[in-house]
């Protein structure tokens, strides 16, 4: 009898025994459930403005409500900007002994209600115009404007504990200002106070602020505290989900791709900062898009990769570099980022707004199948991008690094289309059609990016390849033991150190863990010398879920992939389905064909997926990595 056929035979006779009596704390034990995260709403990357890029910290309600003006006015609010969000600069103190914040009236006068002062008629008033609010502020005591600029206008006033206005031991207290009293939408929530004040730092032996001892570094994984700093992050949470009620709100996590946040955050918020502060400077666009290219399983409708705020407008993005503006926003439209404008909408030029107003591109970031674009080429020159998306069309976006011209082919496979079948490009920026076969040859301009939508015959009749629904695979346990710094990421000047010290280097974890079309750490899948243009890669000891609509068998090849080692154990790979046993393959090494795993899934909500290590491969810091190939669910 088949492997496949025993499992299926072992899941009816077994499958709940062996689910009930798993231990609860394995991660590779089957739960039946998604565990990513799905509270807020978020259903689509959020779109709006948020003041920082165009005012820091000088920011006042004129500020807010012109800019609030300019979304209605230009539309742009009808086509999905609906978020006006405060960043930095609106405090004034936390008064004590009661802990409540003060609004810095003189810049937001509408709040001057009282002695206890009140956003609520900022956000009734942008709630009536048909927007919604969002505020800011800091998992720690102080907020980043007082720990790396203090120079900037609208510090927090008064004495040691009044200045400290973060979250830190009043989580419960904020959220609920914010959320139950001022009817905010929208939190974006920074970590600077939980990185910037050892008690050695000059502001703490100042006396300006207490120590609070850091959880992260972002120079070291190994010296940050990421269950802590992950743990107060669902504090916050937690005080969401008690005081937004039913609401609508966003959670917004900002802890710029340290510790680890780009495994964890799409389980705790809706969105995750992937990096650190954005510039308008491309070289630093380049760093924060390879933060997220490789971490599109990772990402999912309620929990999305943030690569930071669009800088469309500004310095290298202005109006006078169109090209290098319509590049930045068409590639954070593809991977999904959140569409967040910073810049000063009161100075909105007619080439500026197309862009931002572009619906078709737009339509791609808010597709509510939720995929983030794969990579269906890489290079440090030329990268190709495709999403699927909801109506089984692709967005594909060709974009040149570099600054010089550069040559590009788009292939029928890359689209996982037919190649005999006609296939048809509408270009989102000029509007104009062409069709092709098999491939296409197109020259991109220096920085320039194409973006299309496509339409062709799908190559897989009746099916959809998981590498396709990224939006619906969640890696549960990605198989990483020791997390470390992901060294494919674009190393550019920081404007905040420019060529002081040793220069940049690999900071951010996420190397390893889980892929769509490509094995861990960046490799091709490859299975015993054969090669798989389709499916998951991810590293032993994991275990993938996936959410299934209305599909009724799922197939894949599996095996131990090529990038792997010899005599470094065996792995099983298992699929189940809503906690069940469905099929289970031999043990697998290092070396041996791929062999087909199939299992009937009709009727069942979450499949999931589980690669079981044995021998040294189940304890080394680095197991091995395994291939799911041409993994899909079939009607």
């Amino acid at each position: 009898m088949p492997w496949m056929m025993i499992g299926v035979a072992l899941a009816a006779l077994c499958g709940p025994l062996a689910a009930a009596t798993a231990a609860a704390a394995d991660p590779l034990t089957p739960t039946g459930k998604w565990s990513a995260n799905t509270d807020g709403s978020a259903p689509v990357p959020p779109m709006g403005w948020n003041s920082w890029n165009a005012f820091n910290s000088d920011v006042d309600e004129e500020k807010v409500f012109a800019s609030a003006q300019a979304l209605v006015d230009t539309k742009l609010r009808d086509i999905g900007y609906r978020y006006v969000n405060i960043d930095d600069g609106w405090w004034l103190k936390r008064r004590q002994p009661d802990g409540r914040l003060l609004i810095r009236t003189s810049h937001f006068p509408s709040a001057a209600t009282g002695a206890n002062t009140s956003f609520r008629p900022l956000t009734d008033r942008l709630h009536a115009m048909g927007l919604k609010a969002g505020i800011y502020s800091d998992i720690g005591r102080n907020s980043c404007g007082q720990i790396y600029t203090p120079d900037f206008k609208n510090q927090p006033e008064g004495s040691v504990a009044e200045r400290e206005v973060g979250l830190y031991g009043h989580v419960d207290q904020d959220i609920a200002l914010f959320f139950a009293e001022w009817n905010f939408d929208f939190i974006k929530v920074d970590g600077c106070g939980a990185r910037g004040l050892p008690a050695d730092a000059p502001r703490v032996k100042s006396g300006l602020y207490r120590a609070l001892t850091p959880l992260v570094d972002m120079q070291s994984l190994g010296g940050s505290d990421v269950a802590g700093i992950r743990g107060l992050y669902e504090q916050v949470h937690t005080a969401l989900h008690t005081h937004a009620g039913d609401r609508p709100y966003v959670y917004s996590l900002c802890l710029w791709g340290a510790g680890d946040v780009r495994a964890w955050g799409k389980d705790v918020g809706n969105t995750s900062r992937t990096s650190d502060d954005i510039q308008p400077v491309w070289p630093r666009m380049l760093t924060n898009l390879d933060t997220v290219t490789h971490r599109a399983l990772y990402a999912h409708p309620g929990s999305w990769n943030d690569p930071d705020m669009l800088f469309v407008g500004t310095g290298d993005f202005d109006a006078a570099h169109l090209t290098e503006a319509r590049s930045h926003f068409s590639l954070w439209a593809m991977v999904n980022s959140p569409l967040i404008i910073g810049y000063d909408l009161r100075k909105l030029t007619p080439e500026l707004l197309a862009i931002f107003g572009n619906a078709d591109i737009v339509a791609l970031n808010q597709d509510p199948a939720g995929n983030q674009a794969v990579l269906a080429y890489d290079s440090g020159e030329v990268q190709t991008f495709v999403k699927t998306l909801a109506d089984g069309n692709k967005g594909v976006a060709l974009f040149n690094r570099t600054a010089s011209p550069a040559k590009a082919v788009l292939t029928a496979e890359q689209l996982k289309m037919l190649p005999t079948a006609d296939i048809r490009l509408k270009d989102l920026w000029t509007k104009k059609d062409q069709s092709f076969r098999k491939e296409v040859a197109v020259t991109l301009a220096p920085h320039e990016t194409l973006i299309f939508r496509a339409t062709g015959t799908r190559r897989l009749p009746g099916g959809l390849y998981l590498s396709e629904q990224t939006g619906r695979v969640n890696p549960a346990a990605d198989g990483v033991v020791v997390p470390q710094p992901d060294p494919t990421i674009y190393q550019s000047i920081t404007p905040w150190t420019g060529t002081r010290g040793p220069g940049e280097h690999p900071q951010y974890g996420g190397w390893g863990g889980a892929e769509a079309d490509r094995a861990p750490y960046g490799k091709l899948l490859r299975v015993a010398g054969t090669d798989f243009d389709t499916g998951i890669g991810v590293l032993a000891n994991s275990r993938l879920e996936v959410r299934n609509q209305g599909y009724a068998r799922f197939a894949a090849n599996v095996g131990i992939n090529d990038s792997g080692q010899p005599r470094s154990g065996t792995t099983v790979f298992e699929v189940w389905g809503d906690g069940r046993l469905l099929a289970k393959s031999r043990p697998m090494a290092f070396g041996e064909a791929a062999v087909p795993l199939e299992a009937r899934v009709a009727g069942v909500r979450i499949v999931e997926l589980v690669a079981r290590g044995s021998g040294s491969a189940a304890n080394a810091a680095t197991p091995q990595p395994v291939t799911w190939a041409e993994a899909a669910l079939y009607k």
